[in-house]
This record gives C-alpha cells, sequence and structure tokens, in this order.
C-alpha cells in the first residue's frame, strides 16, 4: 500500500480530536473537582485525573511529530521503492 501525503490528513484530524477531547475532559474534571469538598476522596480522584490529562496533553506535540515523522519515512521509502 503506498504511502501519500494525503494520509496525513487522518492523523491529523485524529490529534486535533484527542486535543479537543483533553480539554473538554479537562474542563469537566476541573468543574466537578470544584464542587468537592477539599481533601475528599473524590476530590483527590479528579485532581489524579486532571494530573493524567495534564500529562496526556504534554505529551500531544511529541507524538504528532512521531504520527508526521512515520508518514513522510513512508513516503521517501515508497518514492525510492518506486525508482529501482
Amino acid at each position: 500500500m503506498p504511502l501519500t501525503l494525503r494520509d496525513l490528513a487522518p492523523a491529523a484530524i485524529m490529534l486535533v480530536v484527542a486535543a479537543i477531547v483533553t480539554t473538554v475532559g479537562a474542563d469537566i474534571l476541573q468543574e466537578i473537582r470544584n464542587d468537592q469538598t477539599a481533601n475528599d476522596y473524590d476530590y483527590n480522584v479528579t485532581t489524579k485525573g486532571l494530573e493524567a490529562m495534564a500529562e496526556l496533553g504534554d505529551w500531544l506535540p511529541t507524538i504528532a511529530l512521531i504520527v508526521a515523522a512515520v508518514i513522510v519515512i513512508g513516503v521517501i521509502v515508497v518514492y525510492f521503492g518506486r525508482l529501482s
């Protein structure tokens, strides 16, 4: 299956959707946490959820770079494979 630059579009859409879901999820967790008593079990669980969302958000640029690199390397390999 030859790779083309058009294969980058679904990956880009996936990353945008992941960023939106992370943002909306963090907003929802923040609202839930604000309604809880400090140092209560529910408060601590939502705090851990917010930390997890922040960690996922920190990794999104790295994931985007890897996806783009894989597609570009795939296009290059397919191109040079056709030359021989």
